[in-house]
Order: C-alpha cells, then structure tokens, then sequence
C-alpha cells in the first residue's frame, strides 16, 4: 500500500490541498477559490463556512485524483495567519465572520495601545509591534461584539482561534481544539519565552484564556478526523503550522542560512534565527516552528503585494492580476511613475498603520500602462526594503533570496526583484512549497523521515535568476521610490 500525507494550505484566496508521497513529490492537487468581503472601508471579512466547504471540494478533488491502492496516512496543516474566527464550543457553528488579517477594524485600540507604555511589554514578550495585523486586538473586538460575548468566552462556551484551530475543530468533529506554536507565536498573546499564553498580555487585550486553543508543537498527532466532508474518518492530524513558517520549512530553512520571501496577497520575508534574538522596530521577531526544539525567525510583514496589483486591476478596469502584468510588458519602463500600495497602511519595515496609497511621478505622458507596471514593480521594491532591514538586523550578508508563491512564476517580476537587490533569486521548482512544509512535518511525526538531512534530500534545485544588465536603471529607480515611501509616511 503507497501512502500519502494529505497537506491542507487554507490560503487567504485560495484553499488547496495537495498529497504528498515518502518521496517528497506531490501527487495529486484540488483548489477552490476563496471570496474576501469588506463590509466597511478598512474591514475584511470571510465566510467560515465557506472555507470548511472549500476545504472539503478541494480534498474531494485530491483524493479523487490517487491512484487505486494510495492510501492517505494522515493530515498536515497550513494557513493563512492572523485571520480569527469565533464558533460555539458545543454546536461548532460559527458566532462571528472571520476576520481577515488584513482587515483595520481593530485600528483604534491599536493606536491608543501604542500610544501607552504596555506597548514596550507587548513588543518585549511577543516579538510584535503593535498593530491591526495581529490577532489579539481582533480577538478583543469580537469579544465586545459578540452577544453576551465576554460571559461567554469567559465561561469556555466560545472557542476563539485562528484559521489552523477552526480547521482542526471541525476535522476532528469538535475533539481537538488546538493550534501550534508558530500560528501562537502571532497572536501577540504568547510569550516567545515560555511558548504558553501569557496572563499579562491576556489581561491586557481583555481575552479570557478559556476561549483559546491548547498550544501544541508544530508536528505530532493532535487528534483525528471525524465526519468531515470528503476526508476519511479516524486519520491522524499530524502537524499544523502558519503558511508562512511552513514555506520556510519547505525552501528548507531548518538547516539555516536561509532567507524566503513568500509572495501571495501579501508577502512575508522570514530567516531564522539562533534564539529568541533583539526587538527591533522594523522586522517582528515569531516561533519559526517547534519540531521537537523551538526554533525562532525574523519576519517582516507587508501587506499588499498581490493585493496591489489585483487592486491596480479594478482601478484600470482589467479582468485579473494577469491582464496587468500583460499591460505592463507593453512599457520599458513606469516614466517615473510609482504606487506606494498603503491601502490599509504600510507593514514592514515601516509599521503605518495610518499610512494610506500614493501615486507620484504622474505627467501627461503616463498612462495606464505605467501605473500597471508600477504596481508590480512595487512588489519588488518593497521585498528590498525588508530584505535590507533584515541583512542589518540578522549581522549577515544576503546572498541570495529564496522565493515561492503565485507571483512568482512572472519571470519578468522575478528579473525586477533580483535587480532590485543586486542578489540571486532562486525560485522554487515547486508553487506549493507551503504545503510541503506542512506535510514534511507531519512525515516527520510518523517516522517516514527523522532528520533534517533527509528532509534537505528531497529538495528540488530550484531555478537561479541573477541580476543582469538592466540593474543600474533600476538601481535610479529606487531613489524614486524611497522619495515615494516618505511621502506616503509624511502624510500619514
């Protein structure tokens, strides 16, 4: 009998599923698309119920497509971070939308936070600055909002948790109300020291510590499955673990020296590094994962990658992300033009949230065309804004940057980033990296490998894409953009 891990990546956009055999490969695929509302400017919310069925069609799919005799060994986790939801403990219906980590609604609290000097403990214990991204803010609001909302939270009637609990509640049939350390780690209501919630910060966010789920490591059975849909019954949950952390596991980021950009409707730039490290005000510090020992990274969040161009998209009146990038290709170059994609604020390296979209260097002879091109060259710009903050920070060199996600199968976008940093880029051979990640750990915890080395040995060298001739014209380029960047921060 052939056995597979099925490894669930529950995405902000997309929902996928794909397994994966002792070898490393994947096998087989499933993915639907996922809907994001925004009730209110600055709100982002999703249907929960929606992303269980999503998940469901999507396994259905990958299942589907196994070969006669594969059997599924177990179920690897990874998701979309800092999005919560909140259900009811006995029928598991859910009491709230989930709130989407993009989403501002939690703004105001943030800013008075910040403003006070719990801001300092927050930043000391959790490794995060204060800001709506994060979920304990969110947390709060739902808590407030919610019907008898606090009673109920405070009497463990309400579970409360990020996308990787809901998803194994409802895989397990309401036994296993669970999350992992590094899906904690960014919650900013864990101490990085202790890797348990953190009864200061609980009482500081006003989040009762019986509402939350029990944090477990990254890899190792966490219950079982039990009446969902398309998905077996008694299969072993076997790791769970943030998408982000995952994709640094699967570029293979457990033997250190490694540093990865993640590209998806955001972008996440994660290295890891040797303890817990220094606060710094521009990069968070997080759990990388917990796989047996504990081990911590450097991150710098930015909001709107994807996200821009899916946006220039609608202002253009384009179908898709694609038909930008295809407008793009018809210009050499933005005419000076840039688009500083604050639309709910600047993450890393800046951390505004007040900071909202620019465009500068417009003159009569820019046209649509410039503006597509600028917003991909934003993405770009804006990895290399954290890439230099985290070469500081972390004391070394990038030699190169490892690279995974949608946006990067553009070839040109890849060219512009490698140029932008005067690196290699080295893009991975696999698009699913983050649910290999997922399913490496849940390998792990049933004996198909034991150590990093083996798991160093399944890698897939992937594509190498170095600087080329056009580097310095967008080396001048950069000076605009920086211009851009402090405009944009000045006005906020």
């Amino acid at each position: 009998m052939h056995d597979v891990i099925l490894a669930i990546d529950e995405g902000t956009t997309n929902a996928k599923v794909v397994c994966v055999d002792r070898s490393g490969a994947i096998v087989s695929r499933g993915s639907r698309p996922l809907v994001l509302s925004h009730p209110q400017p600055g709100w982002t919310e999703q249907d929960p119920l929606a992303i269980l069925a999503a998940v469901g069609e999507a396994a259905a799919e990958a299942i589907a497509a196994l070969a006669s005799g594969v059997r599924v060994a177990g179920i690897a986790i990874s998701n979309q971070r800092e999005s919560v939801v909140a259900w009811d403990r006995l029928s598991g219906e859910p009491a709230s939308p989930v709130i989407v980590w993009q989403c501002r609604r939690s703004g105001p609290f943030c800013t008075a936070l910040a403003a006070g000097p719990e801001a300092d403990t927050v930043r000391d214990r959790t490794g995060l600055p204060i800001d709506p991204l994060f979920p304990a803010a969110k947390m709060r609001w739902l808590i407030d909002h919610i019907e008898n909302g606090r009673a109920r939270a405070e009497a463990g009637e309400l579970c409360i948790g990020t996308i990787d609990s809901w998803l194994a509640w409802h895989l397990s049939g309401g036994e296993a109300f669970v999350t992992d350390a590094s899906n904690a780690s960014r919650t900013q209501l864990l101490s990085l020291a202790s890797l348990s919630w953190d009864e200061d910060l609980l009482g500081l966010f006003g989040v009762p510590a019986a509402c939350l789920a029990t944090v477990m490591s990254s890899t190792g059975e966490r219950g079982r499955t039990c009446a969902f849909p398309a998905i077996p019954d008694g299969l072993p949950l076997l790791s769970q673990i943030g998408d982000s952390h995952a994709a640094l596991y699967g570029q293979g980021g457990f033997l250190g020296g490694v540093t990865k950009a993640t590209y998806g409707t955001g972008s996440s730039l994660m290295t890891p590094i040797d303890g817990i490290g220094r606060d710094d005000r521009r990069l968070a510090r997080t759990v990388a994962w917990h796989d047996r020992v504990v081990r911590y990274a450097l991150e710098g969040n930015i909001t709107h990658t994807g996200a821009a161009v899916e946006y220039m998209a609608r202002l253009l009146g384009l179908g898709d992300a694609a038909a930008v990038a295809a407008l793009a290709r018809t210009v050499p170059d933005t005419e000076g033009v840039h688009f500083v994609p604050a639309l709910s604020g600047l993450g890393a390296p800046h951390w505004a949230s007040d900071a909202r979209g620019l465009v500068t260097g417009l003159t009569e002879r820019a046209g649509p065309a410039h503006l597509a091109r600028a917003s991909l060259e934003a993405i770009a710009y804006q990895i290399g804004d954290v890439c230099g903050a985290m070469e500081q920070l972390a004391g070394r060199s990038l030699e190169r940057l490892l690279v995974d996600g949608g946006p990067t199968r553009n070839r040109w976008l890849m060219q512009f980033q490698a140029n932008v940093l005067g690196r290699e880029v080295a893009r991975a051979s696999e698009a699913e990296v983050s649910a290999l990640g997922a399913a490496y750990l849940a390998g792990m915890a049933v004996g198909w490998w034991s150590t990093h080395e083996e798991l160093a040995a399944l890698h897939r060298e992937p594509e190498i894409i170095e600087p080329d001739s056009d580097r310095q014209r967008v080396q001048d380029g950069q000076a605009g953009w920086q211009q851009a960047v402090r405009l944009t921060l000045a006005s906020a």
